[in-house]
């Protein structure tokens, strides 16, 4: 029998796999999935972020309208995102003329623009945060708060109403379609699951337990 003797150091053969894994091999989870799995496992409250639709964002007058709305006609404070706190039937026109929306109003006019142009756009988002009864209120103002501080600071600016007047507390929130650099905000399927995502993550800083889960995930089809 012949003996082959193997030196010290690098292998003969330097086998590695780059291949997938095999069928039902465990893939290694990363630390928000699996946070992610706990949250839904466990049936923690699920949040609501909805774009509200319908007229009164493409003028200067239906933004005013909306204002009056969510401020219960200046009975609720309106909070800008500056820190402002705003009262009184005056609040939205005051923002309307802080964020020169009238201005972005006039530049729609037709003797300014072509004719043919296509339907006026969105000055403005209209935004609602939502959770189930039971939530306490001011932690849901303040994960919207800390939520709109790192999307939109600095950016677009924004306004914010707390509502407690129905079981589920939620927050309506504005925000200025086009931001101070003159990028136009853009709201896709996948910001919504962003912002829910954000919202969820602020929630659970206030100790409140919130998730953010698809609704093929929760067995939901519609």
């Amino acid at each position: 029998m012949r003996t082959i003797r193997l030196e010290r150091g690098r292998p003969i053969l330097d086998i590695a796999s780059y291949g997938r894994a095999a069928p039902g091999a465990r893939a290694s989870l990363t630390p928000a999935q699996i946070e992610q799995i706990h949250w839904t496992v466990t049936r923690a409250p699920e949040v609501m972020v909805k774009v509200t639709g319908g007229g009164g964002s493409s003028s200067s007058r239906g933004i005013n309208a909306h204002f009056n709305y969510i401020s219960r006609r200046g009975e609720l404070e309106i909070e800008t995102d500056d820190g402002e706190r705003l009262a009184g039937r005056g609040a939205g026109q005051q923002l309307i003329n802080d964020w020169d929306l009238d201005l972005d109003d006039d530049r729609k006019r037709p003797d300014l623009f072509a004719t043919n142009r296509r339907k006026a756009p969105k000055l403005v988002h209209k935004t609602i945060f939502s959770m189930p009864a039971g939530t306490p209120p001011r932690k849901v103002l303040a994960a919207v708060r800390d939520f709109a501080r790192e999307e939109f600071g600095l950016k677009h600016r924004y306004a914010m109403v707390l509502h407690t007047d129905e079981p589920h507390p939620h927050v309506h929130v504005v925000v200025k379609a086009v931001s101070e650099d003159g990028v136009r905000l853009d709201i896709r399927k996948e910001t919504l699951r962003h912002w829910r995502q954000e919202f969820a993550r602020q929630l659970r800083a206030q100790g409140v337990e919130a998730n953010a889960t698809e609704r093929s995930a929760r067995g939901q089809s519609r």
